[in-house]
């Protein structure tokens, strides 16, 4: 089973290629504190449909090229959707 992400586009100045941050929260093994832990991907965008601040999930696949190693499998929430229901809210 290929392994699934849920992250934060951060950029997507490349052509078919978006910058995914993934966050991950884990517990510190001495103080217990729970951190956030950031980690970022590459990840391809086949029809260049995702913008900075969407919400995506990645999958792993085979190397696309040196450093792309996932793909973009849906886009779960887009900025603008959540925009425009922050007008509607202000309205």
């Amino acid at each position: 089973m290929k392994k699934r992400l849920k992250g934060e586009v951060i950029s997507d100045k490349m052509d078919k290629t978006v910058i995914v941050r993934v966050i991950e929260n884990e517990k510190h093994p001495l103080y217990k504190k729970t951190i956030k832990v950031f980690a970022k991907f590459k990840a391809h965008d086949e029809l260049n449909a995702c913008k900075v601040g969407d919400t995506v999930v990645i999958e792993e696949c085979r190397p696309i090229s040196k450093e792309k190693n996932w793909r973009v499998v849906e886009i779960v929430s887009s900025k603008e959707e959540s925009d425009d229901a922050l007008r509607s809210i202000e309205t």
